[in-house]
């Protein structure tokens, strides 16, 4: 399978958002409102899956009473099968917890056919959803007449289980033939309730996707903010779409659509979205060190452009932006860090923080950068890589996003 691919402060730059969630649930609106759960971003065509199950474990952002998954042919060569599919409670591993297990259907058929670069959303189940629950989705690909490599999202950080053959969709104890690292075909669990109000995508790179964290632990940083969310009681009702890519640019396409090309689909389009934190930039910056020709070569200027154009998009959709700031990479190793891209990178923090463009700021290089040379991690957030931080610096980093921005 795919190896996995190589970001304590926050300063007012706009108007906060001063109407709490709850206000949401005012005047007429009184149905209740999909959110995002639980997200990845598909990125990549991965391997052929061939009359084979897929069973893939998510944490749960926010509860609901109802519950449907998204599922994704974004990079499929043709139309693919897929049928039966069911989510339960996750028990250890691969297992479910007996009496959970709910089938779901698509137009009331337990199979749906996705065309090429099709996506389709799941009929609602009735089914208890606690926040910060682990939930097992289960995928089953019937005999392909034809090539069709699946849909994923590679950088998975958790462990996806594989059946060599056959429908195991509605087993307690799944068969452990293979594993891999990557997410296939789901994209999305979405949940309803009547307190559940508004959705909040972490749209970003490697730093956001949780590289470096530990595997099937939930130590991405989008996932501590998911749990601060949870334990206010004012703000329980927001559900985290982590939208991060590995290798993913703002300009152009290298892992997966460039953030220019994927801002809607990947964070206007997400059910109920109000919040935006951006964490895009720095694969910009190290990917120019890597550039032979100048046209290839990216200035702070045209990062800069690519965020105005993210913004004024979001704006006109009533979804508020705060930027954050590129966390340090200094002792990555050149050409991926240099001091050209260095200085490219201070100047647009410096933008983030004080251009006026963002509704807030989110200042993640502050958070975890080494007061002592602050071009490098501090040391103990630093995963050994000097560019991605380890459990504790993405713990760091949520703990600087100010809450007081999403009431």
């Amino acid at each position: 399978m795919n190896q996995l691919r190589h970001g304590l402060a926050w300063v007012a730059a706009g108007v906060l958002c001063l109407t709490t969630v709850g206000a949401l649930a005012g005047g007429a609106d009184r149905q209740p409102a999909w959110v995002d759960a639980w997200t990845a971003a598909p990125d990549t065509a991965g391997p052929v899956l061939n009359a084979q199950t897929v069973r893939q474990v998510v944490r749960t952002s926010v509860a609901g009473t109802q519950l449907r998954i998204r599922i994704s042919n974004l990079f499929g060569a043709t139309a693919v099968t897929l049928g039966p599919a069911r989510v339960a409670q996750s028990a250890a591993g691969a297992d479910t917890v007996p009496g959970t297990d709910h089938l779901l259907s698509f137009d009331g058929k337990p199979t749906v056919t996705l065309t090429k670069g099709e996506s389709v959303l799941s009929d609602p189940v009735t089914m208890n959803v606690a926040a910060l629950q682990n939930l097992a989705v289960s995928l089953y690909l019937p005999a392909a007449a034809a090539y069709h490599p699946a849909t994923v999202h590679n950088a998975g950080m958790a462990t996806a289980y594989l059946t060599e053959k056959g429908d195991a969709t509605a087993a307690v104890r799944f068969p452990r033939e293979e594993t891999s690292g990557a997410r296939f075909y789901l994209t999305g669990v979405e949940v309803a309730g009547a307190a559940t109000r508004a959705t909040l995508v972490a749209f970003g790179d490697s730093i956001t996707d949780g590289v470096g964290s530990g595997p099937d632990a939930n130590d991405r940083w989008p996932d501590y903010l998911a749990a601060r969310l949870q334990a206010d009681p004012a703000l329980k009702s927001i559900g985290v779409a982590d939208e991060g890519i590995g290798g993913n640019r703002i300009l152009r396409d290298n892992y997966g659509p460039s953030a220019l090309s994927r801002f809607d689909r990947d964070v206007l389009d997400q059910p109920n979205v109000r919040w935006v934190v951006l964490l895009e930039g720095i694969n910009d910056i190290g990917g120019s060190g890597y550039a032979w020709d100048a046209k290839d070569k990216v200035s702070v200027q045209q990062l800069i452009a690519g965020m105005r154009t993210l913004v004024a998009r979001a704006h006109a959709r009533h979804v508020k932006v705060y930027g954050a700031t590129l966390t340090p990479y200094g002792g990555n190793g050149w050409p991926y860090h240099s001091a050209a891209g260095e200085k490219i990178r201070e100047e647009l923090n410096a933008w983030i923080r004080h251009s006026g463009v963002f509704d807030g700021v989110v200042d993640f290089d502050r958070a975890v950068r080494d007061p002592a040379a602050p071009n490098k991690l501090l040391p103990q957030y630093d995963s050994g890589d000097h560019l991605h931080p380890n459990d504790a610096g993405y713990r760091a980093m949520a703990a600087a996003v100010d809450l007081r921005l999403f009431r």
